[in-house]
């Protein structure tokens, strides 16, 4: 058994780990190809781990949990905001299959060519690609049928609200918590709130 279905298996049994796409995804999307050379002993580890410019990749299991509650599905469009080294951007990518698509968003331009240059080790298409970020947060103006934000706001970020199509999830991390956003119509979203995470700042 390869090292990365060891650490599904923990995973599964751990009940962070329940659907069978998402499941699939982290089966293939090593993780050991989005880690530093330096790290590469410790891709299997469930924790965070330094990826350069004071960034991480995010722990494992955090990251299986964060999917689960976006519940992402084939066909659908997301957008990946904080994408650092590319690998929750490539389990996405993964996910949606070639009817879906994926934006990955990242402000640190070291990690924007990173993640490319990781996503590229996949036979992924022209709808999944990585971007660097803009002055303002996701991509105004566009709409998306899920949200992953990997970094921790202060305050909920309203903007990402008009950038979820109607039915949207977004999930993103606000202080010590993961929050779940569900946007029931234009003016109304259900909130879910999981405490006890920590993340790198999200900043722009």
């Amino acid at each position: 058994m390869k090292k990365m279905d060891r650490l599904v298996d923990d995973m599964i049994s751990s009940n962070m780990l329940k659907s069978p796409l998402i499941i699939d995804a982290f089966r293939t999307i090593d993780r050991k190809y989005f880690v530093p050379d330096e790290y590469a002993e410790d891709a299997y580890v469930d924790a965070p781990l330094p990826i350069g410019n004071y960034q991480t990749i995010s722990q494992p299991s955090t990251v299986a949990f964060m999917m689960e509650r976006l519940a992402p599905q084939d066909g659908n469009t997301v957008l990946d905001i904080g994408s650092g080294s590319g690998w929750t951007t490539a389990l996405l990518c993964y996910i949606v299959g070639d009817k879906g698509s994926v934006i990955g968003v990242e402000r640190v331009d070291t990690l924007v060519e990173q993640g490319r240059e990781n996503l590229s080790k996949f036979r992924f298409n022209s709808h999944c690609h990585i971007e660097r970020a803009g002055d303002k947060l996701g991509l105004p103006g566009k709409q998306f049928d899920r949200i992953l934000v990997s970094a921790s706001a202060d305050e909920t970020p309203e903007e990402l609200f008009l950038q979820l199509k109607i039915g949207g999830i977004l999930v993103i991390p606000i202080r010590e918590s993961i929050f779940k956003f569900k946007k029931i119509s234009e003016t109304q979203i259900e909130k879910e709130e999981f405490y006890g995470f920590v993340f790198v700042p999200l900043i722009y």
